[in-house]
């Protein structure tokens, strides 16, 4: 019975991922059009007030439905089940009215803030996604509760498919009919109110027939529950955590919108060049967000098992899940980082149609590694219940952001704003790394043999990927955007073949590393094959 439900989370689990992983490409990838329709301008007006939305739907999506799907699972009964969900949402209900109060009134002053009046009507059309907010987070935490992953899914991938559909037909509306930007931006970020709407329609039949409906069958003798109070103080801590955790990147990025544009007039640039370069500086996020779906979604299929091994108390279990978990998501950020640090420039002409910006993309690029390994070592310690670290270790870094960034970019353009926030992530890692037990730090350290190979590794990969570059480069010079895009392509596929077949050769993961990846026994009889043939 238990190894069946191990069976049935671990199905769960896996097809959350995926889903999470086709809604988090759908999000990365339509800002490529989305630039390339509405041009640096459009782009910045844009990417200013994204952080708001960004913030919104992870406390809907990854946030607070985690949680609470954490609180439904704590109950034994269908019935206490119920009523914990009931309670969640009128708690929800009520940040989700303060947000949009303070976001409705607080416009003007926030738009100012971010040194661009114009931004105010976008900022309130965005905050209206946040009444939907309740609606979400306990439909997708009550399915996820009760190990009914495929409602989250479905809901994730119809609000994605939703937002960018309204999105890029508004790219193209306003490039067709030279619309003001401001007025684009307001359009576009209505497709998020439309998704969220969209989404919670699909929830209707859940709160209608069992949330907000009395229960025919109810108990004389009501199950114990956790108050008001005791709830509100448990999202206050374990669901704060999970949300400010889940969105460390877009709070960086929210920090941008208040401090790049008006750190580069500071700097010398005019307000017009100044809202350029910080759409040019975005470029930089939907590379980010790919690597870290690739890095992230492979090393959560392990959470289950660090899950178990909690339950059951068995440290060495619990260690040897911590490690892999590392190792994975370190090895596979490091490759993605490194790929796209190499063929940045090529990326850059590709997806933007120029060059612009490319050193100050590499640098940002580096948040690939830094995140993934900070998303993982905070999965460890929530396993654990383990808060205070995270809460510390996140308010130090977002004081450096805050701290350096405006200074920075004065003085160094968005390359400085680049290298501030690597240096607030490796700040939060430092931190979390410092603060935990000897013997929790212990399960967290990565061993010198294992870093030697995976330098070796990635050092092998960057010069395949390097010299392949310049071959077929210099093989088809003066390549369109289209052809210049096929041949990435094709350098990534043999970047990650060089990465596979030397990882292999060096044993670089365990065996049990390697079947913990989706797929990834097929892979690795697919490249020892590969390897042997050589």
């Amino acid at each position: 019975m238990q190894n069946k439900k191990m069976k049935n989370a671990m199905q769960g689990a896996f097809i959350l991922t995926l889903a999470s992983l086709v809604a988090k490409v759908l999000s990365a990838i339509y800002r490529i059009p989305l630039q390339n329709l509405v041009g640096n301008t459009g782009f910045y007006v844009y990417q200013q007030i994204y952080p708001i939305y960004g913030i919104g739907i992870t406390f809907a999506l990854s946030g607070f439905p985690v949680f609470v799907s954490k609180l439904i699972a704590e109950q034994e009964t269908t019935a206490s089940k119920v009523r914990v969900a009931q309670r969640a949402f009128v708690i929800l209900s009520g940040i989700s009215v303060v947000i949009v109060a303070a976001l409705m009134g607080g416009a003007p002053f926030i738009a100012q803030a971010m040194g661009d009046g114009g931004l105010t009507p976008i900022i309130r059309c965005v905050s209206l996604m946040f009444l939907f907010m309740p609606f979400l987070a306990v439909g997708r935490g009550y399915y996820q509760g009760i190990f009914q992953m495929g409602p989250t899914a479905r809901s994730q991938i119809m609000e994605q498919v939703v937002r960018v559909g309204v999105i890029i037909v508004v790219a193209y509306m306003a490039a067709k009919q030279n619309w003001n930007v401001y007025r684009m931006g307001t359009w576009a970020m209505s497709g998020a109110v439309v998704a969220a709407l969209v989404s919670t329609l699909y929830f209707g039949r859940l709160f209608w027939t069992k949330l907000f409906t009395r229960q025919p069958h109810t108990p004389v003798v009501q199950p114990k529950i956790p108050s008001y109070k005791q709830l509100g103080r448990r999202f206050w801590v374990e669901g704060g955590t999970i949300c400010l955790f889940a969105a460390i990147i877009i709070l960086l990025q929210l920090i941008d919108s208040f401090t790049v544009k008006n750190g580069l007039v500071a700097g010398g640039d005019s307000d017009r060049a100044a809202k350029s370069l910080k759409g040019v500086y975005d470029r930089a996020q939907p590379l980010v967000q790919l690597g870290l779906v690739i890095a992230t979604s492979f090393s959560t299929t392990l959470l289950p098992s660090l899950t178990k091994a909690v339950q059951k108390r068995n440290q060495t279990e619990f260690k040897r899940s911590a490690q892999s978990m590392l190792h994975i998501c370190l090895a596979i950020s490091v490759a993605a980082c490194a790929g796209m640090v190499v063929l940045l420039p090529q990326i850059n002409q590709v997806l933007f149609g120029n060059t612009e910006g490319t050193r100050a993309i590499q640098i940002y690029v580096l948040a690939i590694i830094l995140t993934a390994l900070i998303t993982t070592y905070n999965s460890v310690l929530q396993s654990l219940n383990v808060f205070q670290p995270a809460i510390i270790a996140f308010g130090a870094g977002l004081l450096v952001k805050l701290g350096l960034n405006q200074l920075a970019v004065t003085h160094y353009g968005i390359e400085g704003a680049s290298w501030v926030t690597v240096l607030s992530l490796a700040v939060i890692l430092g931190c979390l790394f410092v603060q935990v037990s000897d013997a929790l730090r212990e399960s967290l350290r990565l061993d010198w043999r294992f870093l030697t190979k995976l330098v070796i590794t990635s050092f092998g990969m960057i010069l395949a990927v390097h010299f392949v570059q310049l071959g077929l480069l210099r093989l088809f010079v003066g390549a369109g955007r289209l052809e210049l895009g096929a041949l990435i392509l094709i350098i990534v596929g043999i970047g990650v073949l060089v990465f596979g077949g030397i990882a292999i050769g060096l044993r670089l993961f365990t065996i049990r590393e390697w079947l913990t990846i989706p797929y990834g026994k097929r892979l690795l009889k697919k490249l020892e094959k590969i390897v042997s043939k050589k």
